[in-house]
């Protein structure tokens, strides 16, 4: 490991110029002007993978824009390992927020600043450095390596399920490894285990044929949006909690040690109130802020809408409204039961006067490796050799569709080892990314790889 390492560091100016080339490509996959970029993207990363001696090397289409495949199979019978990542970034509006261009990389304080850095165009181009240090100075991998990074994340994955679930041959491994995640904090190294999921749907109350004037008809005809408010209302306790009967059921319960860990971490509400501007973090009752943020579903209403909403006054009784709902899930959670139990509560709590048209958006189930997997044993193993700091675990309250897919449609569990930081802006102007943690990262994927092949035999 050693030499693997002294690569690693006698070429990192070698290696930022590189990580700034593919930077540099506008791989906006939402954008349809950017769509040569994206594939241009996909072609600098299938030659950077040729180039560092990946055996087979592929672009391949999705109906969209394509994913790049690659492999490296050094070891019969050995454990596979499919390392997944993606090459298309965000938008990079408001532009006139960035310091510097947004394609134009530029080292400041430490930071390498473009967009996607950190997220995720830097931390894929880490696994390929690793690679490469492997096999200049040891001849061959520790494990089996697949790569399957795509062009569409950024866009929702829109073709990725189906492109998995048709190459399931192709893609099988025994773990996938998947660096776009953060770190908890900055200098303590951290490995997310879990991911809450997704459900969400549309709610529209309909009360009278059209709208009505307030003056003719309040206090007999049926207001859509009162309606509205008084059904919300009842989708949560006064105390804090969901109402709807079955929302808890099948929910995994956090463990006496994860709850101990969590702790541990000393996570400071009253930062996150100043943060916030909020003088209150409410909530579920008997859960700190952490464990409600990481491990505890929510009922969330994004959004309502109906009535006038111009400028001024209008004496109108709305005859339709709409709210938009979505959940985040814990483990054991199943998307349908949930939009089903929302679906019932609803239905069961609806104002007279008014009927309700519901529409489901579907969902994702939540994630979670055990923390006793030979996998994740060797993740933590390695971050806290390579930054001299205990290795500690957490959980993210956002969710990852494609590990969803991973486990149903392969039977794959997931290692998130990311090494970015949630202060870096991904998503908004001035995205960077810590070179201490593109240092760092590098010497713990350079040893995850041996401890994986040994923890995996």
């Amino acid at each position: 490991m050693q030499q693997v390492e002294a690569y690693l560091r006698e070429r990192r100016d070698e290696h930022l110029r590189q990580l700034m080339d593919f930077l540099r490509i506008p791989s906006v996959s939402a954008l349809s002007e950017h769509r040569s970029d994206v594939r241009r993207a996909a072609e600098w990363l299938a030659a950077e993978l040729r180039r560092i001696g990946l055996n087979r090397v592929e672009v391949m289409e999705t109906g969209g824009h394509p994913v790049v495949y690659a492999e490296r199979l050094d070891n019969p019978g050995g454990p596979t390992a499919l390392i997944y990542g993606h090459y298309d970034v965000q938008p990079v509006d408001p532009i006139e927020l960035w310091t510097t261009p947004p394609f134009e990389p530029d080292i400041r304080d430490g930071k390498l600043y473009a967009r996607g850095a950190s997220d995720d165009k830097g931390q894929v181009f880490m696994h390929l450095k690793v690679i490469e240090a492997l096999l200049a100075a040891e001849g061959r991998l520790p494990v089996n390596v697949k790569l399957l990074i795509e062009g569409e994340e950024e866009v929702g994955s829109e073709n990725l399920e189906r492109f998995i679930a048709a190459h399931r041959d192709l893609l099988k491994a025994d773990v996938v490894v998947i660096s776009d995640t953060a770190l908890y904090a900055r200098g303590v190294p951290s490995l997310t285990y879990a991911l809450r999921g997704l459900a969400a749907l549309e709610v529209h109350v309909i009360g009278a044929k059209g709208d009505l004037h307030s003056g003719a008809f309040g206090g007999a005809a049926p207001n859509a949006a009162q309606a509205l408010v008084q059904l919300l209302a009842t989708l949560h306790r006064p105390e804090g909690g969901v109402a709807v009967a079955g929302f808890y059921d099948q929910v995994r319960p956090l463990t006496p040690e994860e709850r101990e860990g969590f702790a541990a971490l000393g996570f400071d509400e009253e930062k996150l109130k100043a943060d916030l501007g909020v003088d209150a973090l409410p909530g579920e009752p008997g859960y700190t802020a952490l464990e409600r943020l990481w491990a505890r579903p929510t009922l969330e209403i994004n959004g309502i809408f109906g009535g006038f909403q111009g400028e001024g006054t209008k004496t109108v009784i709305p005859a339709r409204a709409g709210a938009k709902i979505t959940c985040r899930l814990v483990p054991d959670q199943d998307p349908e039961r949930v939009l089903d139990a929302i679906e019932a509560h609803l239905k069961a709590h609806c104002p007279a006067g008014v009927r309700l048209e519901i529409r489901r958006m579907g969902g994702t189930p939540a994630a979670i490796t055990p923390i006793d997997h030979p996998a994740i044993r060797a993740a933590m193993q390695a971050l806290s050799d390579a930054y001299g700091a205990e290795a500690r675990f957490i959980r993210t309250g956002g969710s990852i569709p494609v590990v969803g897919t991973f486990g149903a449609v392969l039977g794959t569990p997931c290692v998130l080892m990311g090494f970015s930081l949630e202060e870096e802006n991904f998503h908004a102007p001035d995205e960077h990314f810590h070179l201490e943690n593109f240092d760092l990262g590098m010497r713990a994927l350079s040893r995850f790889w041996h401890y994986l092949a040994e923890g995996m035999k």
